[in-house]
């Protein structure tokens, strides 16, 4: 369940994961057992602000020295010098995602490809032909048929893969930060039933996504400069969920990624929602054997280890 802004050819499903975020790099390494993932190793380095500025646009990468340099540092801090190969995950403001429901859609991937683009193309603010664009199912089997398109401009993803090249990384599968999230949460937070909520929250913007077991049904983004309150964007998602989803409450709510805020956020989202708000505890649900490092492990690799489980399952 997620979608992939750029993706090659594998011989086999990574075992490293990097993020880039707007304030910090995270490397992660991931080994499976009987028992399930184990994070064999995870190192994190602090980003200088505007370092990385998440946009649609390009110039996201402002500072590439500082951030080579940082990801050579968490690369070596977490044992994966050596590291060759990873999957990268990219902040949610690089990407639009659209969920477009149809009748029938084209059955051959070429044509379902065209139709696609031709879709996502009303909706995408840049030229369609400068488009890294990726799509995947969301509603099951059920009719109508329900696809998550996802559009960036090919150039910023570029610049992402370009300071992984940098730092020695060669960055095979590229994709989202919520999406990955969301993938943790599906992979080892144990049996996901219902409609749940996940508040996914970053220095520059909010994503707040509604899943029906595993099927996502509701994916809103919004940045900072918009200057909504979480509050009200979370009434709101509650208020589509009740009038167009047919809810009635949520099973789950999870958020992700507040750092520092996450007690101030959880408060908020509680008190607007009148449900207990969790933070989803990566670290223990995939056994991090090395917990040193920034106190928010659970932000800091829910998205990494997401993708790599993602990886693993497909």
């Amino acid at each position: 369940m997620a979608a992939r802004t750029s993706s090659w050819l594998a011989p086999a499903p990574p075992t490293v994961a990097i993020e880039i975020a707007s304030r910090r790099v995270t490397a992660v390494s991931v080994e499976h057992s009987a028992a399930g993932p184990v994070v064999a190793g995870q190192a994190t380095e602090i980003l200088p602000e505007g370092t990385v500025v998440p946009a649609l646009a390009n110039g996201n990468i402002r500072v590439p020295e500082a951030v080579i340099e940082a990801l050579r540092r968490a690369l070596d801090r977490a044992g994966l010098r050596s590291a060759r190969r990873a999957a990268l995950v990219i902040p949610d403001s690089v990407a639009r995602v659209s969920l477009l429901t149809f009748d029938e859609v084209p059955q051959r991937p070429d044509d379902l490809d065209r139709f696609m683009r031709w879709q996502l193309k009303k909706s995408t603010p840049f030229a369609i032909e400068e488009a890294q664009v990726s799509y995947f199912p969301v509603g099951g089997s059920a009719r109508p048929i329900t696809m998550a398109g996802v559009v960036s401009r090919r150039d910023v993803v570029a610049e992402y893969e370009a300071v992984a090249a940098a730092a020695g990384i060669h960055a095979g599968i590229v994709d989202l930060a919520s999406f990955n999230v969301m993938n943790a949460i599906v992979g080892v937070g144990g049996e996901v039933t219902g409609d749940w909520l996940l508040v996914h929250l970053a220095a520059e913007a909010t994503t707040l996504a509604i899943l029906r077991d595993h099927q996502l049904m509701f994916y809103r983004h919004r940045t900072a400069v918009d200057e909504e309150s979480l509050g009200s964007l979370v009434h709101q998602t509650a208020m589509y969920h009740e009038d167009r989803l047919g809810g009635g409450g949520f099973a789950r709510v999870w958020l992700s990624g507040g750092g520092p805020t996450t007690d101030a956020a959880r408060a908020e989202v509680s008190a607007r929602l009148n449900v207990s708000v969790g933070t989803f505890d990566i670290a223990s649900a995939a056994g991090v054997r090395d917990r040193g490092g920034p106190t928010d492990l659970a932000d800091t690799l829910a998205a990494p280890v997401g993708i790599l489980i993602r990886e693993r399952a497909a």
